[in-house]
């Protein structure tokens, strides 16, 4: 057989499989997992089971409106949110407190995805898992094969019990029959343990977010209105996000606007950027307005601090911007270096300085500097991935 013959066959392997995933909830922005998961149901079915938590719920605001959202779709039942496509919002606490506690978590929400794969009809089906909290139920529903699809380094999130959170890792890690890892550092930690670990980078939404170049894209009102430059930014605020670089990138371009899109997470302090006059935090903002908000920015920003976190990452947002045809000034992270088209700052100095070589040389959506990540679409790494699982369950010897 053929080498390309043998690659076309472990691509067709995974058609037509039923998925159960286990991923962060359905209703929120579109990570990563929303991204593969629409491409791969265009020849599979799945049952996308929404977050369990990778930490216990703190008694905030945040938390809590989060508890009665879920207990809402709870009482939906598993609903199909597009085609072949079903949610399933578990009611469960995780996996944390007394072992007792655990198990009764773990018994529960297995039920709940048994019940749901029964009244869909999935049998063997591949468990596919983005979450460790995953780790006690995964391997346990009559699957015919695991995959832990590794995009962070969860342990290392701030509001999280690291310990506990490694801990289920390596149990899911030496269930799986297979391991995906969208960062190289990401690779090698979990091929530590689990030899059969591969590297599939993030894509991007490369239709959605070239729009930015274009004539016909309509500026939103709201950022249309503000002093030039922009200097934008879009994603979340969270700890892990570097304000003393965006503070001194406003206050080098006082003539200027630094636009901030997206929430802020609840244990974050965002009091000193809402104080700087020309920083203008804007919201959450829906995805398909987010091309017109990038055809506003002059530069696009990715300030995250350097560590174990984000020294991990592989940021979704660096290749949307990239796609949106901007000029991107980022921290020094291995993931971005390795994209080869943005601007490094090695400290706050540099950074600002970054920006401003940026301001001087073709700033704004630039239709050709968009076409340089034309070949990194969502298609081609599901094409990835497909042959990645394929040859697993060839090598496993699973029918076809």
């Amino acid at each position: 057989m053929r080498r390309s013959d043998e690659l076309d066959l472990a691509r067709r392997a995974l058609r037509g499989r039923d998925l159960v995933v286990f991923s962060n909830d359905w209703d929120g922005d579109p990570l990563s997992k929303v991204h593969i998961m629409r491409i791969l149901s265009r020849e599979n079915r799945i049952l996308w089971v929404n977050s369990i938590g990778n930490r216990a719920p703190k008694a905030n605001a945040h938390d809590v409106k989060r508890i009665f959202d879920k207990l809402g779709r709870f009482t939906e039942g598993v609903r199909e949110v597009e085609p072949n496509i079903h949610v399933l919002s578990p009611l469960a606490i995780p996996f944390y407190g007394s072992e007792l506690v655990r198990g009764a978590n773990r018994q529960l929400l297995r039920l709940q995805v048994l019940r749901a794969m029964k009244k869909l009809g999935f049998q063997k089906p591949i468990s596919w898992s983005f979450l460790p909290a995953s780790a006690p139920v995964s391997g346990t529903l009559g699957e015919e094969f695991v995959i832990y699809h590794c995009v962070d380094e969860f342990s290392a999130f701030s509001d999280t019990n690291g310990r506990h959170i490694a801990e289920l890792e390596e149990r899911l890690l030496k269930r799986a029959d297979l391991c995906i890892t969208s960062a190289e550092r990401l690779r090698e930690n979990k091929a530590r343990v689990n030899p059969r670990t591969v590297l599939v980078r993030h894509g991007t939404d490369f239709t959605h977010f070239v729009k930015a170049c274009d004539p016909a894209t309509t500026i939103p009102a709201d950022i249309a209105r503000l002093p030039k430059p922009i200097i934008g930014f879009f994603g979340l605020v969270a700890d892990w996000v570097d304000q003393e670089a965006i503070i001194a990138t406003a206050r080098a371009h006082p003539e200027g606007s630094v636009v901030i899109i997206g929430k802020t997470t609840p244990d974050c302090d965002d009091s000193a950027l809402r104080a700087e006059p020309n920083i203008h935090m804007l919201g959450r903002k829906p995805y398909a307005d987010l091309p017109g908000y990038s055809k506003a920015f002059d530069v696009a920003l990715m300030p995250f601090k350097v560590s174990e976190l984000t020294l991990n990452a592989n940021p979704l947002k660096v290749r949307e911007y990239l796609a949106s045809g901007l000029p991107v000034v980022s921290t020094d992270l291995p993931e971005v270096r390795k994209v080869g088209l943005c601007k490094i700052a090695k400290d706050t100095g540099d950074f600002v300085r970054k920006v401003d070589e940026c301001l001087a040389d073709k700033p704004g959506p630039n239709r050709e500097r968009a076409e340089r990540i034309f070949g990194e679409s969502w298609d081609a790494r599901v094409d990835e991935i497909r042959h990645h699982v394929g040859a697993a369950l060839m090598a496993d010897g699973k029918p076809l």
